[in-house]
């Protein structure tokens, strides 16, 4: 042991590790988890908007609109009724499609049979660039679009690149109706087409919120987004129910949820004010992404969340009436266990869509890997993986990843199914470049604090594939937090992070021995410095760090040298900004990480529950120029990996299919707390 602690500091005095093996070039495949995207399964459904008398008659009239392929999701009628405009996943990349639907007055029968013999759904737009694209609406000529985007970037990090854009179906122009430097969500074209509702953080900007966006209500002309003008302040998802009556939901200070109603007046010299604004539904439960339509005088549909409910569900609002005995309940009769997201309102008043999960009896199972459209195809493939910390083995024929809890591992070609190598709680994991069939994980409560229980393993797997055979190495002897393992590319040393000093730093053991071998702290100060990586030419050990501003909650990604020399920053999202989980490509000369670098691209509430909903994946050159982004979604993406092994980009299931489909959360911060002390309900998070 003694010669194994001397050979460990021989080894970080003599400088950077230098390898004998062949380069690698920069391609091969990016991994990263979304949370929960996986099991979302998303359709689109609409029931007839009037109360219903039973549950059985509520199931038998629900109708599906989409076609069940991919995900689909914030569906709008268009203004004749006959077509649903939605946005969907499909073919790797976000993308707005329409498709015709049967006119309401059709019995569920045969409206079930036209949707059986309808073409496939046409997309709106083509496929590049690579953007996101949301919340469709058609002007009522039926030949504009208009439609949120993330096709541009910002000037600035930490800038949302969401926008609204109009675009000429017929000819395919398109221009953008926000101001540069500004974005907008959620936008609502009036029932003339001339005006458009949008909310926005205006010129100030995203300011971190993950709830909340705390944004105003925006109005600006259609045609070329002039006009613009702050309608209200406070308030987010407008719908219009006739050229001066806007609806629209806002976070009050009690913590709860409620619609508003707003009389918008417009002045013969251009002006648009709101002459009045009033609050419509009552404190006591939450009320949002409301709904309206010139077809439906007097009724708004809206997402709910009562006490004593766990899910969100559609209801309908008789404003004209008022009182308890205006609202009436549209899809808990139908389907009382299951989230219902975004009402939408046929313009003949007829019906209410929204979208929810399909659910597992459709045969629906979670795929392994997602092949999500790469903007650089020949360089490398891109995949979302039913997982999270997902790492390839050295040969590319295997895939670990954890559950959060559980430890797995699959053949990356998705045959075998998955295998569960342990139950407990684990993350991340890394393989052992020297020795075949080595995990390194750690082992207790993620996300804790430095003096929590966690360590460092070695999972060695049998060649034969017996989970009998498969042993588990404690490698850390203080159990202060140690977590986040990367082996050197010589298979001789492990750097991970540990709390051991009451501060996050880094430290380097010995790979086969661990502290037991011989250990060496590597980075040291009041800060915390985490989520490591060791580069493939054994130069660089990449991390991220709050070090710029200890205790901040902002983090930035950071190289050092093995011996503790070369520190130095490589990208950061501003201030109070969070870039973490770098990840080396093939070559060492590059880094994929998840960010807030490009802010949030759509309101939270309208998603299923995201700790972090600003996440998106991305790559830098180590010197820290060249960022790119390489995801465009209202989701958080997070925990990427690269591997030299390349795998065509398409989807991957598993021969043993997985189960969980439908097994997301809602926003925690919906969840109704019963204060005991004051003998109340209200809207504050758990």
């Amino acid at each position: 042991m003694a010669r194994r602690a001397a050979l460990l500091l021989l080894f970080l005095l003599a400088g950077p590790l230098l390898l004998a093996a062949p380069a690698l070039a920069a391609d091969g495949t990016i991994v990263f988890t979304t949370l929960g995207r996986s099991r979302y399964a998303f359709d689109i459904f609409a029931l007839p908007i009037v109360p219903l008398s039973s549950s059985s008659s509520s199931r038998a009239a629900e109708v599906r609109l989409s076609d069940g392929a991919s995900v689909n999701y914030n569906g709008n009628f268009a203004p004749s009724s006959d077509s649903l405009l939605f946005v969907s996943e499909r073919n790797g990349s976000l993308n707005l499609y329409i498709s015709p639907v049967a006119p309401s007055a059709s019995d569920p029968g045969s409206r079930r049979e036209a949707l059986e013999e309808a073409p496939p759904p046409s997309p709106l737009l083509p496929w590049d660039p690579i953007a996101l694209k949301d919340r469709p609406s058609l002007t009522p000529d039926g030949e504009h679009l208009v439609y949120v985007s993330t096709a541009e970037p910002t000037d600035a990090p930490r800038r949302s690149w969401a926008a609204v854009y109009s675009t000429h179906l017929p000819s395919g122009s398109t221009h953008r109706l926000t101001p540069r430097g500004v974005a907008d969500f959620s936008p609502a074209v009036s029932p003339s087409g001339e005006w458009t509702a949008a909310a926005s953080p205006g010129p100030d900007g995203w300011g971190g919120e993950v709830e909340d966006l705390h944004t105003d209500i925006y109005v600006f002309r259609t045609s070329d987004g002039s006009r613009r003008t702050r309608l209200i302040l406070e308030g987010g998802w407008p719908t219009w129910a006739d050229e001066s009556t806007l609806f629209f939901h806002r976070r009050d200070n009690d913590g709860w949820y409620g619609v508003y109603r707003a009389k918008v007046s417009f002045t013969d010299d251009g002006g648009v004010s709101a002459a009045s604004v009033e609050r419509i539904t009552p404190p006591g439960f939450h009320a949002f992404t409301p709904a309206a339509s010139p077809g439906s005088p007097g009724l708004v549909a809206v997402a709910t969340r009562r006490p004593g409910s766990d899910y969100r569900h559609i209801e309908v609002i008789d404003v004209s009436t008022g009182g308890a005995n205006a609202y009436f309940e549209v899809t808990r009769p139908v389907a009382p266990r299951v989230h219902h997201f975004n009402p939408f309102i046929s313009p003949d008043g007829a019906r209410v869509g929204y979208h929810r999960c399909r659910g597992s009896g459709n045969g629906d199972s979670p795929l392994l890997l997602e092949n999500i459209k790469s903007p650089s195809p020949d360089t490398f493939s891109l995949f979302r993986i039913d997982g999270s910390y997902p790492s390839f083995s050295h040969d590319g024929k295997k895939i670990a990843f954890v559950g959060l809890p559980g430890l797995f591992v699959v053949n990356s070609d998705g045959s075998g199914g998955r295998r569960q190598i342990f139950s407990g709680n684990a993350f991340p994991t890394a393989w052992d470049w020297k020795r075949k069939g080595v995990i390194y994980t750690s082992i207790g409560p993620d996300f804790a604090s430095e003096r929590t229980e966690v360590d460092i393993v070695a999972v060695r797997l049998s060649d034969e594939g017996e989970d009998s055979n498969i042993s588990i190495k404690k490698l850390t002897l203080d159990g202060h937090n140690n977590a986040f393992p990367s082996p050197s590319p010589d298979g001789k040393w492990v750097v991970f992070r540990s709390g051991r000093s009451g501060h996050k730093n880094l430290y380097i053991m010995d790979a086969e021995d661990g502290e037991a071998g011989g250990i060496q702290r590597l980075t040291e100060g009041p800060w915390s410095d985490t989520m490591c990586n060791w580069s493939p030419d054994g130069e660089w050990i990449a991390f991220a760090s709050d070090r710029h501003n200890p205790g901040g909650g902002s983090f930035a990604i950071y190289m050092i040298h093995p011996n503790g020399t070369g520190l130095r920053r490589v990208v950061h999202s501003a201030d109070g900004g969070r870039t973490n989980h770098p990840w080396f490509s093939p070559d060492s000369k590059s880094l994929v990480f998840t960010s807030d670098y490009a802010a949030v691209s759509a309101e939270p509430i309208s998603n299923p529950h995201h700790y972090q909903p600003y996440g998106e994946i991305f790559t830098v050159n180590i010197d820290g120029s060249g960022i790119r982004r390489l995801t465009h979604n209202s989701f958080e993406d997070g925990t990427p990996s690269w591997t030299p092994y390349y795998l065509k980009p398409e989807d991957v299931g598993e021969t043993l299919k997985a189960s969980g489909t439908c097994a997301f959360e809602d926003c925690h911060w919906l969840n109704i707390v019963d204060d005991k002390a004051d003998g109340i309900m209200c809207g504050r998070h758990r």
